[in-house]
């Protein structure tokens, strides 16, 4: 049973973002048990860049929902940052997905009738900062995917990809531990993919953020320095995955990396580094 607290929430464990043991999350349906992950262990450390892939009804889009602390598991220990979450009321719940996790979605999800600026600061006007300081902070996170200059447009006055980088200055706004992405160039041309995907590997290296991104596209996942492949609820691949120096080409060990394991970290470089668009 969750407890419902209003205090001060734990201290982080550091170095370990997201550490599940035996996961597994149950739906139930017109009286039926439909098992969505049936075990899931892993472990991502602090720096980290992720991958996860599987088929259609694998079970991912319920892993990024767990770690993403939209959802609670029906048994197993998930920890986030070092807090077990099955241990956290909805109080203290909103508080570590507030403080610990951003999120980037496929479809952009930005209020149509504002702008840039204040999308990009919404998440800190639930933390309580000051108009003053959202503003420089939400002026600082859109420079920082090189959008500075469209601070007052609202996203209809924006392209796809500038839309997604506006989406990913407000993920980073609240400096998490974690950014999650779903599908993140799911809506975009090979083009302004391209840039958002520089832009997350730019911000994991120079920040230290652990991305995990969710994505079908197999070259989006290659790009990853770790792959997780889940299916029926399991993961089936945990594979680290070895860049070479060598432009465009990615080289993946097969040999399967323990997910209890230091895994390699932020520290290692992740690709060469280029130009914000």
């Amino acid at each position: 049973m969750s407890t419902q607290g209003s205090g001060t929430l734990p201290s982080a464990d550091n170095g370990t973002a997201i550490e599940a043991r035996d996961v597994r999350k149950v739906y139930h349906l017109d009286g039926l048990e439909v098992p969505a992950l049936r075990g899931v262990t892993l472990r991502v450390d602090e720096g980290e860049y992720v991958a996860i892939t599987g088929p259609s009804g694998s079970g991912k889009s319920t892993l990024m929902h767990l770690l993403g602390c939209l959802d609670r598991p029906s048994s197993g220990t998930l920890l986030i940052g070092g807090r077990d979450i099955t241990r956290l009321g909805d109080a203290d719940l909103a508080r570590l997905r507030n403080s610990e996790i951003g999120f980037v979605f496929q479809a952009f999800q930005l209020l149509a009738r504002t702008p840039a600026v204040d999308n990009v600061a919404l998440p800190l006007v639930y933390r309580g900062v000051g108009r003053a300081e959202r503003r420089r902070r939400a002026t600082a996170a859109l420079e920082a995917v090189n959008l500075g200059h469209r601070m007052r447009h609202r996203p209809t006055q924006l392209s796809g990809g500038e839309q997604q980088r506006v989406a990913i200055a407000r993920a980073l706004v609240t400096q998490p531990r974690i950014l999650l992405a779903d599908e993140p160039t799911g809506n975009l041309d090979t083009t302004n993919g391209e840039e958002v995907m520089a832009i997350l590997e730019h911000l994991n290296r120079e920040s230290g953020v652990a991305v995990v991104l969710v994505t079908h596209e197999a070259e989006i996942a290659a790009r990853a320095r770790r792959l997780i492949r889940v299916r029926d609820g399991l993961v089936v691949e945990d594979t680290a995955v070895d860049r070479t120096a060598t432009a465009g080409r990615t080289a993946v060990d097969k040999t399967a990396v323990d997910p209890t394991a230091d895994s390699a970290g932020g520290g290692a470089a992740l690709r060469a580094e280029v130009a914000g668009p």
